[in-house]
């Protein structure tokens, strides 16, 4: 019988892949522990809009050097790895109190 998932569990996953910069379905569908195919069907049910840039400047006339570059790419890159670990957090976190509800004889 397969696996049953609660929709809030694919709308995260769906989350995950979205926010996570460089994420492909293979290394999303892993850490979750499902299928890929899985995955790309849940993407075509539940996709959202993309974000809006959240790294647009305002003040264009800024000139960076390149240290400011790297620093602010890395503030990206740790930005987007937060989301990713908060959203993986929250679905195990789901899936822990499943699964000991499952334990209940």
């Amino acid at each position: 019988m397969p696996k049953q998932f609660s929709e809030d569990f694919k709308r995260q996953a769906v989350d995950l892949y979205e926010t996570t910069e460089g994420a492909t379905l293979d290394s999303i569908a892993s850490d979750l522990g499902i299928g890929k195919s899985t995955l790309s069907l849940w993407l075509q049910k539940y996709r959202t809009t993309p974000p809006p840039n959240r790294d647009s400047r305002a003040a264009t006339d800024l000139v960076e050097t390149g240290e400011v570059a790297a620093l602010l790419a890395e503030n990206r890159a740790l930005k987007n790895e937060k989301a990713k670990l908060e959203t993986e957090r929250d679905i195990l976190r789901q899936a822990a109190k499943y699964f000991a509800g499952e334990m209940n004889w």
